[in-house]
Protein backbone atom coordinates (compact mmCIF):
# COMPACT_ATOMS: atom_id res chain seq x y z
CA UNK A 1 0.00 0.00 0.00
CA UNK A 2 2.82 2.44 0.87
CA UNK A 3 4.77 1.54 -2.32
CA UNK A 4 1.86 2.29 -4.72
CA UNK A 5 1.24 5.58 -2.99
CA UNK A 6 4.89 6.70 -3.43
CA UNK A 7 4.90 5.77 -7.18
CA UNK A 8 1.77 7.73 -7.72
CA UNK A 9 3.30 10.77 -6.07
CA UNK A 10 6.44 10.64 -8.33
CA UNK A 11 4.35 10.31 -11.52
CA UNK A 12 2.22 13.25 -10.50
CA UNK A 13 5.36 15.34 -9.91
CA UNK A 14 6.81 14.51 -13.39
CA UNK A 15 3.52 15.23 -15.13
CA UNK A 16 3.26 18.52 -13.31
CA UNK A 17 6.76 19.52 -14.35
CA UNK A 18 6.18 18.63 -18.02
CA UNK A 19 2.92 20.48 -18.00
CA UNK A 20 4.61 23.52 -16.53
CA UNK A 21 7.37 23.46 -19.22
CA UNK A 22 4.91 23.03 -22.03
CA UNK A 23 2.82 25.81 -20.72
CA UNK A 24 5.79 28.07 -20.49
CA UNK A 25 6.82 27.57 -24.12
CA UNK A 26 3.31 27.86 -25.38
CA UNK A 27 2.86 31.10 -23.59
CA UNK A 28 6.12 32.42 -24.81
CA UNK A 29 5.36 31.50 -28.45
CA UNK A 30 2.11 33.29 -28.27
CA UNK A 31 3.76 36.33 -26.89
CA UNK A 32 6.87 36.76 -29.11
CA UNK A 33 6.71 34.65 -32.32
CA UNK A 34 4.37 33.15 -34.72
CA UNK A 35 2.74 29.84 -34.07
CA UNK A 36 4.84 26.74 -34.86
CA UNK A 37 8.27 28.52 -34.90
CA UNK A 38 10.93 27.91 -32.12
CA UNK A 39 14.46 29.28 -31.98
CA UNK A 40 17.53 27.35 -30.89
CA UNK A 41 17.69 29.13 -27.57
CA UNK A 42 14.26 27.95 -26.66
CA UNK A 43 15.05 24.44 -27.75
CA UNK A 44 18.24 24.46 -25.67
CA UNK A 45 16.41 25.84 -22.72
CA UNK A 46 13.74 23.23 -23.17
CA UNK A 47 16.34 20.48 -23.34
CA UNK A 48 18.12 21.76 -20.27
CA UNK A 49 14.84 21.99 -18.49
CA UNK A 50 14.04 18.45 -19.54
CA UNK A 51 17.41 17.21 -18.32
CA UNK A 52 16.90 19.06 -15.12
CA UNK A 53 13.51 17.47 -14.74
CA UNK A 54 15.01 14.09 -15.61
CA UNK A 55 17.63 14.61 -12.92
CA UNK A 56 15.00 15.51 -10.47
CA UNK A 57 13.05 12.47 -11.54
CA UNK A 58 16.16 10.34 -11.01
CA UNK A 59 16.63 11.86 -7.60
CA UNK A 60 12.98 11.29 -6.89
CA UNK A 61 13.39 7.70 -8.05
CA UNK A 62 16.36 7.32 -5.72
CA UNK A 63 14.40 8.84 -2.90
CA UNK A 64 11.54 6.55 -3.82
CA UNK A 65 13.86 3.55 -3.68
CA UNK A 66 15.11 4.68 -0.28
CA UNK A 67 11.56 5.15 0.83
CA UNK A 68 10.79 1.63 -0.41
CA UNK A 69 13.72 0.21 1.56
CA UNK A 70 12.71 2.20 4.59
CA UNK A 71 9.14 1.04 4.10
CA UNK A 72 10.27 -2.58 3.86
CA UNK A 73 12.29 -2.15 7.06
CA UNK A 74 9.36 -0.59 8.81
CA UNK A 75 7.10 -3.39 7.59
CA UNK A 76 9.56 -6.01 8.89
CA UNK A 77 9.79 -4.20 12.22
CA UNK A 78 6.05 -3.96 12.34
CA UNK A 79 5.66 -7.68 11.64
CA UNK A 80 8.23 -8.50 14.33
CA UNK A 81 6.45 -6.21 16.74
CA UNK A 82 3.10 -7.76 15.91
CA UNK A 83 4.57 -11.24 16.31
CA UNK A 84 6.10 -10.24 19.62
CA UNK A 85 2.81 -8.76 20.74
CA UNK A 86 0.95 -11.91 19.73
CA UNK A 87 3.45 -14.05 21.67
CA UNK A 88 3.25 -11.70 24.60
CA UNK A 89 -0.54 -11.76 24.47
CA UNK A 90 -0.52 -15.56 24.37
CA UNK A 91 1.95 -15.69 27.27
CA UNK A 92 -0.07 -13.12 29.16
CA UNK A 93 -3.25 -15.11 28.55
CA UNK A 94 -1.53 -18.27 29.86
CA UNK A 95 -0.23 -16.44 32.90
CA UNK A 96 -3.65 -14.96 33.43
CA UNK A 97 -5.21 -18.42 33.28
CA UNK A 98 -2.62 -19.74 35.76
CA UNK A 99 -3.22 -16.79 38.05
CA UNK A 100 -6.96 -17.32 37.77
CA UNK A 101 -6.54 -21.01 38.57
CA UNK A 102 -4.29 -20.13 41.52
CA UNK A 103 -6.75 -17.53 42.72
CA UNK A 104 -9.77 -19.81 42.34
CA UNK A 105 -9.68 -20.92 46.04
CA UNK A 106 -9.25 -17.29 47.05
CA UNK A 107 -12.25 -16.41 44.92
CA UNK A 108 -14.29 -19.12 46.60
CA UNK A 109 -13.19 -17.88 50.01
CA UNK A 110 -14.07 -14.34 49.01
CA UNK A 111 -17.49 -15.51 47.87
CA UNK A 112 -18.00 -17.32 51.15
CA UNK A 113 -16.75 -14.26 53.02
CA UNK A 114 -19.12 -12.05 51.07
CA UNK A 115 -21.99 -14.42 51.87
CA UNK A 116 -20.97 -14.40 55.52
CA UNK A 117 -20.76 -10.63 55.52
CA UNK A 118 -24.25 -10.48 54.05
CA UNK A 119 -25.52 -12.79 56.76
CA UNK A 120 -23.79 -10.70 59.40
CA UNK A 121 -25.26 -7.56 57.90
CA UNK A 122 -28.73 -9.10 57.95
CA UNK A 123 -28.17 -10.22 61.54
CA UNK A 124 -26.93 -6.76 62.43
CA UNK A 125 -30.03 -5.20 60.91
CA UNK A 126 -32.21 -7.57 62.91
CA UNK A 127 -30.21 -6.89 66.07
CA UNK A 128 -30.39 -3.17 65.47
CA UNK A 129 -34.13 -3.50 65.06
CA UNK A 130 -34.36 -5.53 68.27
CA UNK A 131 -32.04 -3.07 70.01
CA UNK A 132 -34.18 -0.19 68.87
CA UNK A 133 -37.25 -1.95 70.19
CA UNK A 134 -35.48 -2.64 73.49
CA UNK A 135 -34.39 0.98 73.71
CA UNK A 136 -37.97 2.06 73.15
CA UNK A 137 -39.08 -0.36 75.85
CA UNK A 138 -36.31 0.94 78.11
CA UNK A 139 -37.48 4.47 77.50
CA UNK A 140 -41.02 3.48 78.42
CA UNK A 141 -39.76 1.71 81.54
CA UNK A 142 -37.73 4.80 82.43
CA UNK A 143 -40.85 6.92 82.14
CA UNK A 144 -42.77 4.49 84.36
CA UNK A 145 -39.86 4.44 86.80
CA UNK A 146 -39.80 8.23 86.91
CA UNK A 147 -43.52 8.26 87.64
CA UNK A 148 -43.11 5.64 90.36
CA UNK A 149 -40.11 7.51 91.80
CA UNK A 150 -42.08 10.73 91.90
CA UNK A 151 -44.97 8.90 93.53
CA UNK A 152 -42.61 7.30 96.08
CA UNK A 153 -40.98 10.65 96.77
CA UNK A 154 -44.35 12.25 97.32
CA UNK A 155 -45.39 9.35 99.58
CA UNK A 156 -42.20 9.57 101.66
CA UNK A 157 -42.95 13.21 102.29
CA UNK A 158 -45.74 12.00 104.60
CA UNK A 159 -44.44 11.19 108.10
CA UNK A 160 -46.91 8.33 108.58
CA UNK A 161 -45.97 6.69 105.27
CA UNK A 162 -42.28 7.19 105.99
CA UNK A 163 -42.68 5.53 109.39
CA UNK A 164 -44.47 2.54 107.84
CA UNK A 165 -41.71 2.25 105.23
CA UNK A 166 -39.03 2.22 107.95
CA UNK A 167 -40.90 -0.46 109.91
CA UNK A 168 -41.27 -2.59 106.77
CA UNK A 169 -37.56 -2.26 106.05
CA UNK A 170 -36.75 -3.24 109.64
CA UNK A 171 -39.00 -6.30 109.50
CA UNK A 172 -37.45 -7.49 106.22
CA UNK A 173 -33.94 -7.20 107.63
CA UNK A 174 -34.86 -9.03 110.84
CA UNK A 175 -36.50 -11.91 108.97
CA UNK A 176 -33.58 -12.16 106.51
CA UNK A 177 -31.24 -12.48 109.51
CA UNK A 178 -33.08 -15.66 110.55
CA UNK A 179 -35.22 -14.36 113.45
CA UNK A 180 -38.86 -15.40 113.87
CA UNK A 181 -41.71 -13.06 114.71
CA UNK A 182 -43.31 -13.41 118.20
CA UNK A 183 -40.47 -15.78 119.16
CA UNK A 184 -37.25 -13.91 118.61
CA UNK A 185 -38.77 -10.43 118.27
CA UNK A 186 -42.00 -8.49 118.72
CA UNK A 187 -43.26 -5.30 117.09
CA UNK A 188 -45.17 -2.31 118.54
CA UNK A 189 -44.59 -3.38 122.14
CA UNK A 190 -46.05 -1.02 124.75
CA UNK A 191 -43.94 -0.68 127.93
CA UNK A 192 -43.91 1.74 130.87
CA UNK A 193 -40.89 3.41 132.42
CA UNK A 194 -40.26 4.06 136.11
CA UNK A 195 -42.41 7.20 136.04
CA UNK A 196 -45.37 5.39 134.45
CA UNK A 197 -44.92 6.93 131.03
CA UNK A 198 -45.86 4.60 128.18
CA UNK A 199 -43.21 3.93 125.54
CA UNK A 200 -43.68 2.12 122.24
CA UNK A 201 -40.49 1.01 120.48
CA UNK A 202 -40.94 -0.15 116.88
CA UNK A 203 -39.39 -3.53 117.69
CA UNK A 204 -38.02 -5.48 120.64
CA UNK A 205 -35.47 -8.20 119.88
CA UNK A 206 -35.20 -10.95 122.49
CA UNK A 207 -31.78 -12.24 123.57
CA UNK A 208 -30.92 -15.58 125.20
CA UNK A 209 -31.30 -15.38 128.96
CA UNK A 210 -34.47 -13.27 128.93
CA UNK A 211 -32.79 -10.03 127.83
CA UNK A 212 -34.16 -7.61 125.22
CA UNK A 213 -32.93 -4.85 122.88
CA UNK A 214 -35.34 -2.04 121.83
CA UNK A 215 -35.12 -0.73 118.25
CA UNK A 216 -36.54 2.53 116.89
CA UNK A 217 -37.08 2.80 113.11
CA UNK A 218 -38.00 6.48 112.79
CA UNK A 219 -35.60 8.82 110.97
CA UNK A 220 -35.74 12.38 109.56
CA UNK A 221 -36.01 12.44 105.78
CA UNK A 222 -37.58 15.69 104.48
CA UNK A 223 -34.43 17.86 104.25
CA UNK A 224 -32.39 15.07 102.68
CA UNK A 225 -35.11 14.46 100.09
CA UNK A 226 -35.14 18.14 99.08
CA UNK A 227 -31.34 18.16 98.88
CA UNK A 228 -31.33 15.16 96.54
CA UNK A 229 -33.53 17.03 94.10
CA UNK A 230 -30.70 19.51 93.41
CA UNK A 231 -28.25 18.00 90.82
CA UNK A 232 -24.46 18.34 90.92
CA UNK A 233 -24.45 20.57 87.83
CA UNK A 234 -26.74 23.18 89.38
CA UNK A 235 -25.80 26.82 89.93
CA UNK A 236 -23.71 28.01 92.87
CA UNK A 237 -26.77 29.34 94.65
CA UNK A 238 -28.57 26.00 94.35
CA UNK A 239 -25.47 24.10 95.49
CA UNK A 240 -25.27 26.41 98.51
CA UNK A 241 -28.93 25.66 99.23
CA UNK A 242 -28.24 21.93 98.98
CA UNK A 243 -25.41 22.25 101.52
CA UNK A 244 -27.76 24.07 103.89
CA UNK A 245 -30.38 21.34 103.48
CA UNK A 246 -27.79 18.65 104.29
CA UNK A 247 -26.77 20.58 107.40
CA UNK A 248 -30.44 20.78 108.40
CA UNK A 249 -30.71 17.00 107.84
CA UNK A 250 -27.72 16.34 110.12
CA UNK A 251 -29.19 18.66 112.74
CA UNK A 252 -32.55 16.87 112.57
CA UNK A 253 -30.85 13.49 113.02
CA UNK A 254 -28.90 14.84 116.02
CA UNK A 255 -32.20 16.04 117.53
CA UNK A 256 -33.67 12.56 116.90
CA UNK A 257 -30.74 11.00 118.80
CA UNK A 258 -31.32 13.37 121.73
CA UNK A 259 -35.02 12.47 121.84
CA UNK A 260 -34.25 8.70 121.87
CA UNK A 261 -31.71 9.20 124.63
CA UNK A 262 -34.25 11.09 126.76
CA UNK A 263 -36.80 8.26 126.39
CA UNK A 264 -34.32 5.74 127.88
CA UNK A 265 -36.04 2.63 126.52
CA UNK A 266 -33.66 0.32 128.38
CA UNK A 267 -35.05 1.41 131.76
CA UNK A 268 -38.50 0.10 130.82
CA UNK A 269 -37.24 -3.51 130.59
CA UNK A 270 -36.20 -5.74 133.48
CA UNK A 271 -33.07 -6.96 131.72
CA UNK A 272 -31.79 -4.99 128.74
CA UNK A 273 -28.47 -3.46 127.64
CA UNK A 274 -28.27 0.24 128.47
CA UNK A 275 -28.64 1.48 124.90
CA UNK A 276 -31.21 1.72 122.15
CA UNK A 277 -30.72 1.01 118.43
CA UNK A 278 -31.72 3.83 116.09
CA UNK A 279 -32.34 2.18 112.73
CA UNK A 280 -31.77 4.41 109.67
CA UNK A 281 -33.60 2.71 106.76
CA UNK A 282 -31.26 4.11 104.08
CA UNK A 283 -27.47 4.01 103.98
CA UNK A 284 -27.36 7.37 102.19
CA UNK A 285 -29.35 9.06 104.97
CA UNK A 286 -26.77 8.14 107.59
CA UNK A 287 -23.79 8.76 105.33
CA UNK A 288 -24.95 12.26 104.35
CA UNK A 289 -25.47 13.21 108.00
CA UNK A 290 -22.06 11.86 109.07
CA UNK A 291 -20.29 13.66 106.21
CA UNK A 292 -21.90 16.94 107.26
CA UNK A 293 -21.52 16.36 111.03
CA UNK A 294 -18.56 14.00 111.70
CA UNK A 295 -19.06 14.17 115.51
CA UNK A 296 -22.64 12.90 115.30
CA UNK A 297 -21.72 9.23 115.72
CA UNK A 298 -19.55 9.81 118.82
CA UNK A 299 -22.21 11.99 120.41
CA UNK A 300 -24.84 9.31 119.73
CA UNK A 301 -22.68 6.68 121.45
CA UNK A 302 -22.24 9.00 124.40
CA UNK A 303 -26.03 9.30 124.67
CA UNK A 304 -26.39 5.46 124.52
CA UNK A 305 -27.90 5.51 121.04
CA UNK A 306 -26.47 3.19 118.36
CA UNK A 307 -26.99 4.59 114.85
CA UNK A 308 -27.26 1.60 112.51
CA UNK A 309 -27.76 1.27 108.79
CA UNK A 310 -29.39 -1.78 107.15
CA UNK A 311 -25.99 -3.48 106.72
CA UNK A 312 -24.79 -3.02 110.31
CA UNK A 313 -28.17 -3.94 111.79
CA UNK A 314 -28.28 -7.13 109.72
CA UNK A 315 -24.86 -8.11 111.09
CA UNK A 316 -26.03 -7.50 114.69
CA UNK A 317 -29.24 -9.47 114.18
CA UNK A 318 -27.34 -12.30 112.52
CA UNK A 319 -25.13 -12.53 115.60
CA UNK A 320 -28.24 -12.66 117.81
CA UNK A 321 -29.69 -15.44 115.62
CA UNK A 322 -26.42 -17.39 116.03
CA UNK A 323 -26.61 -16.90 119.81
CA UNK A 324 -30.14 -18.34 119.76
CA UNK A 325 -28.88 -21.32 117.79
CA UNK A 326 -26.15 -21.94 120.35
CA UNK A 327 -28.67 -21.57 123.17
CA UNK A 328 -30.92 -24.10 121.45
CA UNK A 329 -28.01 -26.51 121.14
CA UNK A 330 -27.23 -26.05 124.84
CA UNK A 331 -30.85 -26.74 125.83
CA UNK A 332 -30.94 -29.83 123.60
CA UNK A 333 -27.70 -31.11 125.12
CA UNK A 334 -29.06 -30.63 128.66
CA UNK A 335 -32.29 -32.43 127.74
CA UNK A 336 -30.29 -35.27 126.17
CA UNK A 337 -28.22 -35.57 129.35
CA UNK A 338 -31.34 -35.74 131.52
CA UNK A 339 -32.94 -38.38 129.30
CA UNK A 340 -29.72 -40.45 129.29
CA UNK A 341 -29.52 -40.35 133.10
CA UNK A 342 -33.15 -41.41 133.36
CA UNK A 343 -32.58 -44.32 130.96
CA UNK A 344 -29.49 -45.35 132.97
CA UNK A 345 -31.50 -45.42 136.21
CA UNK A 346 -34.20 -47.49 134.55
CA UNK A 347 -31.58 -49.99 133.34
CA UNK A 348 -30.41 -50.35 136.97
CA UNK A 349 -33.97 -51.06 138.11
CA UNK A 350 -34.35 -53.57 135.27
CA UNK A 351 -31.20 -55.35 136.55
CA UNK A 352 -32.74 -55.63 140.04
CA UNK A 353 -35.87 -57.10 138.54
CA UNK A 354 -33.82 -59.62 136.52
CA UNK A 355 -31.90 -60.72 139.63
CA UNK A 356 -35.13 -61.20 141.58
CA UNK A 357 -36.59 -63.16 138.65
CA UNK A 358 -33.54 -65.45 138.60
CA UNK A 359 -33.92 -66.12 142.31
CA UNK A 360 -37.58 -66.97 141.85
CA UNK A 361 -36.73 -69.34 138.99
CA UNK A 362 -34.17 -71.10 141.23
CA UNK A 363 -36.75 -71.52 143.95
CA UNK A 364 -39.24 -72.85 141.38
CA UNK A 365 -36.73 -75.47 140.21
CA UNK A 366 -36.15 -76.60 143.81
CA UNK A 367 -39.86 -76.86 144.45
CA UNK A 368 -40.28 -78.81 141.20
CA UNK A 369 -37.57 -81.30 142.23
CA UNK A 370 -39.21 -81.78 145.63
CA UNK A 371 -42.51 -82.40 143.89
CA UNK A 372 -40.90 -84.98 141.58
CA UNK A 373 -39.26 -86.73 144.56
CA UNK A 374 -42.54 -87.04 146.38
CA UNK A 375 -44.24 -88.18 143.20
CA UNK A 376 -41.59 -90.82 142.47
CA UNK A 377 -41.17 -92.20 146.00
CA UNK A 378 -44.63 -91.97 147.43
CA UNK A 379 -47.35 -91.57 144.84
CA UNK A 380 -46.22 -93.56 141.80
CA UNK A 381 -45.30 -96.83 143.64
CA UNK A 382 -48.84 -97.00 144.98
CA UNK A 383 -50.31 -96.02 141.62
CA UNK A 384 -48.42 -98.76 139.79
CA UNK A 385 -50.22 -101.37 141.89
CA UNK A 386 -53.34 -100.40 139.99
CA UNK A 387 -51.66 -101.29 136.68
CA UNK A 388 -53.03 -104.79 136.95
CA UNK A 389 -56.45 -103.41 136.30
CA UNK A 390 -55.50 -101.89 132.93
CA UNK A 391 -52.18 -103.18 131.57
CA UNK A 392 -52.43 -101.00 128.48
CA UNK A 393 -51.74 -97.81 130.40
CA UNK A 394 -48.23 -97.37 131.79
CA UNK A 395 -47.21 -94.43 133.99
CA UNK A 396 -43.93 -93.06 132.67
CA UNK A 397 -41.09 -92.02 134.93
CA UNK A 398 -40.92 -88.32 135.86
CA UNK A 399 -37.36 -87.01 135.59
CA UNK A 400 -35.65 -84.52 137.85
CA UNK A 401 -34.35 -81.17 136.50
CA UNK A 402 -30.61 -81.56 136.56
CA UNK A 403 -28.50 -78.90 138.22
CA UNK A 404 -26.85 -77.85 134.96
CA UNK A 405 -30.28 -77.47 133.37
CA UNK A 406 -31.81 -75.49 136.21
CA UNK A 407 -28.76 -73.38 137.05
CA UNK A 408 -29.61 -69.66 136.76
CA UNK A 409 -26.70 -67.33 135.83
CA UNK A 410 -26.33 -64.43 138.19
CA UNK A 411 -26.02 -60.84 136.85
CA UNK A 412 -22.51 -59.58 137.62
CA UNK A 413 -22.49 -56.20 135.78
CA UNK A 414 -22.29 -53.35 138.32
CA UNK A 415 -25.00 -51.43 136.44
CA UNK A 416 -27.41 -54.39 136.94
CA UNK A 417 -26.33 -55.50 140.44
CA UNK A 418 -29.02 -53.32 142.02
CA UNK A 419 -26.76 -51.66 144.59
CA UNK A 420 -27.27 -47.97 145.28
CA UNK A 421 -23.55 -47.22 144.89
CA UNK A 422 -23.42 -48.68 141.39
CA UNK A 423 -26.49 -46.69 140.33
CA UNK A 424 -25.10 -43.42 141.68
CA UNK A 425 -21.76 -44.12 140.04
Amino acid sequence: MFESTAVGIVVLVIVAVLAAVAGFFVGKSHAGAPTGQFNARDVERLRQEAEHQQLRATQAEAQLEGAREQLAYVKSQLEQTQQTERLRAQASQGERNEVLQALAPVQRNLDMLQHKVQQIEEGRKQEMGALGQQLRGLGEQQLRLDKQTNALSAALSNNKVRGAWGEAQLRNIVESAGLTAHIDFDTQVVVSDANGNQLRPDMVVHLPGGKSIPIDAKAPYADYQRACQIPDGASDAELHQRAQLLQAHAKALREHVRALSDKAYWKAFDEAPDFVIAFIPNEALLQAALETDPMLLDDAFARKVALTSPVTLWAVLKSIAYAWQQQSLTDDAKQLFDVSREIYERFAILGERATALGKQITKTVGAYNQFVGTLETRVLPSARKLQRIDANKVIDQVNYIESEQGDIRDLTAPELSGSEDSVKA
